[in-house]
């Protein structure tokens, strides 16, 4: 009995070593600033740093504003993860805040903004007096479940190492810092892939930029009706609108209008924003600016804020401004209507350019080549995909808690060839296994890969 009781100890120890190591992030490479697609703009008062983990994909993005500024926040959707978010709300009307944290990893992302508020005491920016403490307001996207095969999330060391990264007047476009791994139209199954935008209009000394993480579970929409990005169902029209979409809901959504039925991971979505201005507002022309913009997104985000959003909007005024551009033809409402417009041009610049669904080629079998692919090869902790070869034919099937995308847990799938190396399970959605590299399959190989090793 004394030796099973050890037996059963060393190997709870083994499982907690397995988990903690799971769990150790601090050697995963950081990407800092990345995207080849860049807004630029000159506005010095805001500082924007991205850090993004290759290996989730996932990411943060930081908004510093070096003199501070006033803030204000308006929350629209049914589960928003949020820090801070209360205080802002007070109405203090002082000029108090340091930073805006957008952020992946669902809660556990909300680290990140906690910890920008901790890199401005250490690098002594801010200090403990009561009148000096930083304070950084944040709110996250849900970037987990079915879209990858690990459970990596923005930390304390990202978020830091991307608030020192900060610069004026860059932005990176797409997949990139918060939005690395986002997605749109869930509601639909259209499951299209997403990020984060940005936009700045000026007119005489007005001010305003927008900036805008898109994980929504609408279709986002062109100004002339079209939807932006959808994996399509088969029988679904090329030119697709959202009209056509509501118009046979919720058949659009069930499939019976063709659609696939969407996972349950597919109505965890958010849309996380920014709105800025320079122009000097009281405590409730702010208000007013941040709710406006919001419901104005509702024309670029078919459906917009749903009971599966978790959609937040923080509108900043830098107050470098101090009097409104010729009142008489630009007041508030002017300011407000204008902002919702950049907002609009924001969420249009989100979308990246969508990953091609891969063809069969029906090429020979390399009997040899399939079984030096075979093998178990592992994501993370809670995915695993067994690679077998039989019969000159490539099969894969998931082990662990949850499917790898179209490699199901309960039986086998064939994956059919596109080159030698290079398989594909055919469906709506993009799947392509690469064995290329030696004891290791890439799955979907890119700018969202996910590596298992064997």
């Amino acid at each position: 009995m004394p030796g099973r009781i050890a037996f059963a100890l060393i190997a709870g120890l083994a499982l907690h070593a397995q988990a903690a190591s799971a769990a150790d992030q601090s050697s995963l490479p950081m990407l800092l600033n990345q995207g080849e697609q860049l807004l630029v703009f000159d506005w010095p008062a805001i500082r924007i740093g991205t850090g993004e983990y290759p290996d989730g994909p996932t990411g943060v993005t930081v908004f510093h504003f070096p003199e501070r500024a006033f803030g204000t926040v308006d929350v629209r959707g049914g589960g928003p993860g949020t820090v801070n978010t209360d205080y802002l709300r007070q109405g203090w009307g002082n000029r108090e805040l340091d930073a805006v944290v957008l952020s992946g990893g669902s809660w556990y992302g909300l680290e990140s903004t906690t910890a920008v508020a901790t890199a401005l005491k250490d690098d002594g920016v801010r200090d403990g007096l009561w009148d000096n403490l930083s304070l950084s307001v944040g709110a996250i996207i849900y970037d987990f479940g079915d879209r990858r095969l690990n459970e990596i999330y923005p930390d304390k060391r990202l978020a830091q190492a991307a608030y020192r990264a900060a610069r004026p007047g860059v932005f990176p476009l797409g997949a990139q810092g918060a939005g690395r791994n986002a997605r749109s139209g869930g509601l639909f199954g259209c499951n299209a892939y997403s990020g984060q935008g940005a936009a700045f209009r000026q007119v005489g000394e007005l001010k305003i930029a927008a900036f805008v993480v898109v994980n929504a579970v609408g279709v986002i929409t062109h100004r002339d009706g079209r939807v932006a990005a959808c994996y399509r169902d088969a029988g679904w029209p090329e030119e697709l609108r959202p009209a056509d979409l509501f118009a046979n809901y919720p058949a659009s959504r069930k499939g019976g209008w063709n659609p696939h039925a969407t996972d349950q991971a597919a109505t965890r979505n958010t849309t996380i924003g920014l709105v800025v201005t320079n122009q000097k507002l009281d405590r409730a022309q702010l208000d007013r600016l941040a709710a406006q913009v919001s419901a104005s997104m509702s024309r670029a985000l078919q459906p917009y804020a749903t009971e599966f959003d978790g959609d937040v909007l923080y509108a900043v005024s830098t107050a470098e401004l101090e009097r409104n551009v010729d009142q008489s033809e630009t007041p508030n409402f002017d300011l407000d209507v204008l902002a919702g417009e950049v907002m609009w041009d924001a969420i249009l610049s989100s979308v990246p350019r969508q990953p091609e669904i891969a063809k069969p080629t029906g090429i020979a079998a390399d009997a040899r080549a399939y079984a030096s692919y075979a093998g178990e090869y592992v994501f993370s902790p809670a995915v695993r995909v067994r690679v077998i070869a039989e019969g000159g034919r490539l099969y894969a099937q998931a082990s662990g808690q949850r499917k790898a995308y179209a490699i199901p847990l309960e039986d086998r799938i064939e994956l059919l060839p596109v080159t030698a190396t290079r398989f594909t399970v055919p469906g709506r959605y993009p799947l392509l296994l690469d064995f290329s590299e030696r004891a290791a399959l890439v799955v979907n190989p890119g700018h969202w890969q996910q590596v298992g090793r064997r």
